[in-house]
């Protein structure tokens, strides 16, 4: 049975918005991270870590319509470009409105008033680490976005390939940072008389979460 035009349409459109879907979600997870800080950052159920989620399942969006065979089973996804005038349109519209507006020019505005942000919290005594993390990260969405993709092994359990990269991303090249930034403010806390074990035990954990994380699955 032949699928009706319409419904390739609809579907080749999906596609075409995932790209610029996923960097409005990485711009979200940005601002999420800002707001929920650095001691109230969830893993499993934090503003971050949904809009990243997010993100990836708009970068394997194809791989995640490999599961469902509305076009016939065993067929591959539809492909050539969109027929229909105004979604062909609206597809082209929106990569151009993502790109060189919210990523070329509203991305790193963002970034420069969390820097500004950043210092005010310092002037009133809080951490401007969140700050300067979220401005890090909002700059780094083009690169980070281009990562994502090329953990993307292109079958259909590339959702999950991605998530697998960014645990060992994470565990591998995060971590240790993680660990020196807690080593300098252990070193800070020491020289100001302020306590400084927990930052010590924090970043022996950074350095040894891959270790751990193996203790888990082998005790399983």
């Amino acid at each position: 049975m032949a699928v009706p035009q319409l419904v390739l349409d609809a579907i080749r459109f999906l596609l075409a918005l995932a790209a610029p879907a996923a960097l409005v979600a990485l711009v979200l997870a940005g601002i999420a991270l800002r707001r929920e800080g650095t001691t109230s950052f969830s893993v499993g159920g934090g503003g971050f870590s949904k809009w990243m989620f997010w993100a990836i399942v708009m970068i394997t969006l194809p791989q995640v319509f490999g599961w469902f065979a509305f076009w016939g089973v065993g067929a591959p996804l539809p492909g050539g470009g969109i027929g229909n005038g105004w979604m062909s349109g609206f597809a082209n519209d929106a990569v151009i409105f993502v790109n060189t507006f919210v990523i070329g020019r509203l991305v790193p505005v963002l970034a420069a008033w969390m820097v500004l942000r950043s210092v005010i919290d310092w002037s009133e005594g809080y951490t401007p680490l969140a700050s300067i993390l979220g401005a890090m990260f909002l700059l780094a969405i083009p690169a980070s976005a281009a990562l994502l993709q090329g953990w993307n092994d292109g079958t259909r359990f590339g959702t999950a390939a991605v998530l697998e990269g960014a645990w060992t991303y994470t565990a591998s090249r995060i971590m240790p940072i993680a660990a020196g930034l807690a080593v300098i403010g252990a070193v800070v806390n020491f020289a100001f008389g302020r306590p400084a074990i927990r930052l010590i035990g924090s970043a022996a954990a950074f350095l040894t979460v891959s270790a751990l994380w193996r203790l888990v699955v082998s005790m399983m």
